[in-house]
């Protein structure tokens, strides 16, 4: 069992706030894979069309939302990799619209993309089951903040809940039938 203590405030930028607040208490690593788990089982059962579906004009498609939370989550755990492997080296922002344009995530099969986010997230869970308890608390600078390890884990998993919430409260209800 691994129970990450949440990170403190003071460890990420006021922005990733709604991200960190998300995550439930208790075992860490077991919430990254029900996580995964969930979004796999809401986003499954959905057809091409119904994942081209926008909940308003000028919104993210289904795919368009996994396209980024896979994008995301990558970013994400490159910063931590760095992080806690002791890289100081500044890391860069990015914008997320930009990502999207260039992902072209309509071109691409919802099953490819949730088959896409499972690798990442996999991935993501075993590079943080990897850390010792000193990387844990290591500090950089991301987007010109200071952020620990510990933050960005949490901000992962927060980040994939957020966007599972507006998928189940804005797009499903809304959802023409397949």
């Amino acid at each position: 069992m691994m129970t990450q203590k949440r990170p403190q405030k003071s460890e990420y930028a006021v922005f990733y706030e709604k991200y960190v607040g998300l995550v439930p208490g208790g075992d860490f690593l077991e919430i990254l894979e029900e996580q995964q788990a969930t979004l796999l089982k809401l986003l499954t059962p959905l057809n091409e069309s119904q994942a081209e579906f926008r909940y308003a004009p000028d919104k993210w498609s289904i795919k368009e939302v996994v396209g980024h939370i896979n994008d995301a989550e990558r970013i994400f755990a490159y910063r931590l990799l760095r992080i806690a492997r002791g890289d100081e080296t500044p890391l860069a922002g990015f914008e997320q619209d930009p990502y999207i344009k260039a992902g072209n995530f309509s071109a691409r099969k919802l099953a490819d993309l949730l088959e896409e986010f499972a690798s990442i997230r996999r991935a993501s869970v075993m590079l943080i089951r990897s850390l010792d308890e000193n990387a844990w608390m290591r500090k950089g600078v991301a987007s010109q903040k200071e952020i620990t390890t510990s933050a960005l884990a949490f901000i992962i998993a927060g980040h994939e809940r957020h966007h599972q919430i507006i998928l189940q409260e804005r797009y499903l209800p809304s959802l023409p039938p397949g």
